[in-house]
C-alpha cells in the first residue's frame, strides 16, 4: 500500500473519521472489473466499523463482487475553493476518507434489517413511526422484479486526509486577484 505523499493533510483521529462517515451522504464505490475499474455513486450508513449499502441482487456490480471481493470506498466533501493571485496557488478545501477492503454479502436477515434501519434514520430520519420489519426487508421486490441484497466494505485500511479551509482565500463571485493584490 502506498503512504499518503502530503502526510501534514492526514487525520488520524478515528473518532473524527467515524463522525464524518456517519454523517456524508455519497460514497463512491470503486471496483475492478478485469482490466477497467468501475466506480459507483452510494447512499451507504457506517455501521459497527463497516461501510454498508444496498442495491439489487443481480447486476454488473453483483457480477464484478463475484469475481474480486477486493473494493475501495471513497467519501469526499468539498469545503470551498480557495483563491490566490498566483494561478497555481488556487486550491480547493476538503476532506476525504477512502476504505480498502473487501465486499461481502450479508447473508444475516437481522443484520440487513439494522443496516436498512440504518440507512432509514441517516436519510429520512423520524419520517416512519415505526422500525422496518424485516419481513420487509426479506420480501421486497423493486419494480423490476429484483430482491434488495445488502453488502458491506470490511476495512483493511482506512485512510483520511483533509485540505483546510481558510477563510481569508475563500472564493466569491466578484472577488478578483487584482482586489486580492491590493489589499
Amino acid at each position: 500500500m502506498y503512504s499518503m505523499r502530503q502526510q501534514t493533510m492526514e487525520w488520524k483521529d478515528k473518532v473524527r473519521i467515524e463522525d464524518f462517515l456517519s454523517k456524508a451522504k455519497v460514497g463512491h464505490l470503486g471496483l475492478s472489473d478485469d482490466d477497467f475499474p468501475y466506480v459507483i455513486p452510494l447512499n451507504f450508513t457506517w455501521l459497527n466499523g463497516f461501510i454498508y449499502f444496498h442495491g439489487a441482487s443481480e447486476g454488473r456490480k453483483i457480477d464484478i463482487m463475484a469475481k474480486n471481493q477486493q473494493a475501495c470506498f471513497t467519501v469526499y466533501e468539498e469545503l470551498g475553493t480557495m483563491s490566490d493571485p498566483v494561478p497555481a496557488k488556487t486550491d480547493t478545501a476538503y476532506m476525504s476518507v477512502m476504505v480498502f477492503g473487501r465486499t461481502e454479502r450479508v447473508a444475516d436477515l437481522n443484520e440487513a434489517t439494522e443496516v436498512m434501519q440504518s440507512m432509514l434514520d441517516k436519510y429520512v430520519p423520524g419520517y416512519y413511526a415505526n422500525k422496518l420489519a424485516s419481513t420487509h426487508v426479506e420480501k421486497y421486490r423493486s419494480s423490476l422484479g429484483s430482491k434488495t441484497a445488502v453488502f458491506k466494505v470490511i476495512p483493511e485500511i482506512v485512510t483520511a486526509k483533509e485540505n483546510e479551509l481558510n477563510e481569508n482565500r475563500r472564493f466569491f463571485p466578484g472577488r478578483t486577484a487584482l482586489s486580492d493584490m491590493e489589499t
